[in-house]
């Protein structure tokens, strides 16, 4: 890096989702696509898990939390990822950069760990079923939650103020399509031992202590069901942590992938790929397994299309009536389905 002369930088350039010029209009649709079905889809769990009355349980309370997650840092990169796709030169000017870091990795790093709580929720619920209200209090439930967004937040400021307050050589392009901490480390001219050890050990706590903690509660809990006798109560124990564990093995497997795998088979594309896929398909994935698998929450869905539809046809004074029995219709049908 020394030879690069040490400037103050106002904006980075980051090189996008790819260079190709033929491929920008059906990739742009493509991810607006995605982004949109993923605010829609985790605004909904957040609304139902709010509004239903059936949902107001420690699971959907994690599940709530984790459709913020999702939405927080697929919304940190996707409107900027998007507008990028229609402008002639991908900017982004030095503070937002910064913003753009700090709010992901809060994220991100709060997902990890909401992620391993909802597991132990699932050990808990299915281990100790009795004592289950009593430990999974709304007191526990929210310091449950809260430790990770106060970790989360010391964290991604820590590390954000750390970079940004080095010093940066002229060459300002980003080897992505948006700000991360490994590109933008990679541009310093200062001494990076302090801020390498630092991203280091911060990761390797975030990744090994959430991923201990899911694997230790899903090992208790097969083993757990495996005692249970019956076919029936094996089957019903293991669709209540079908969803969780489907969510754990695609999140955790990308992340593996990423920065495990040797430096020898590193590529800057498959590592683009595999950051589309975290940041913006895994937050659209999330409530569609969950809304899919889940019985609870596609009854919450058929009820609360069915309160809506009255509420709304009945605004209609010409054809309420033939509406207003359309959609009782339609409520049935879907609530027929789900028995």
């Amino acid at each position: 890096m020394g030879k690069h002369n040490l400037t103050v930088l106002n904006e980075f350039i980051l090189t996008g989702t790819t260079d190709r010029p033929e491929l920008q209009v059906p990739l742009f649709g493509l991810f607006l696509i995605i982004y949109m079905i993923s605010v829609v889809g985790n605004l909904g769990i957040i609304i139902l898990t709010k509004m239903d009355s059936e949902l107001q349980t420690p699971m959907y309370f994690f599940l709530r939390h984790l459709a913020i997650t999702d939405l927080g840092y697929s919304t940190a990169v996707g409107p900027k990822m998007l507008v990028d796709f229609v402008v002639d030169e991908n900017k982004i000017s030095y503070y937002f950069c910064a913003i753009q870091l700090a709010f992901f990795l809060m994220c991100i790093i709060s997902e990890f760990f909401i992620l391993s709580t909802m597991s132990y929720d699932r050990y808990v619920a299915i281990c100790h079923p009795l004592l289950y209200t009593v430990i999974m209090s709304q007191r526990v439930r929210w310091v449950l939650v809260a430790i990770p967004y106060l970790y989360s937040t010391f964290v991604s400021l820590l590390v954000t103020i750390k970079i940004f307050n080095l010093s940066f050589c002229g060459y300002n392009i980003i080897s992505l399509f948006y700000c991360d901490c490994l590109p933008l480390v990679s541009l310093l001219c200062s001494n990076t031992h302090e801020i390498e050890l630092i991203i280091l050990i911060t990761a390797s706590i975030d990744l090994i202590s959430s991923l201990l903690i899911v694997l230790v509660s899903y090992l208790l809990l097969f083993v757990a069901i495996l005692r249970i006798n019956s076919a029936e109560g094996r089957h019903k124990a293991f669709s209540t942590c079908g969803s969780h564990l489907t969510v754990v093995v695609v999140f955790y497997g990308t992340l593996i992938f990423m920065y495990v795998q040797p430096k020898s088979s590193h590529s800057f594309d498959g590592d683009k790929v595999a950051s589309i896929f975290y940041v913006l398909v895994i937050p659209m994935l999330n409530p569609l397994i969950y809304s899919l698998r889940n019985k609870d929450v596609k009854y919450a869905l058929c009820n609360t299309w069915k309160i809506y539809a009255i509420s709304f046809l009945q605004f209609d004074t010409s054809y309420g009536s033939y509406k207003l029995s359309h959609g009782l219709q339609v409520s049935s049908v879907c609530l027929h389905k789900l028995q």
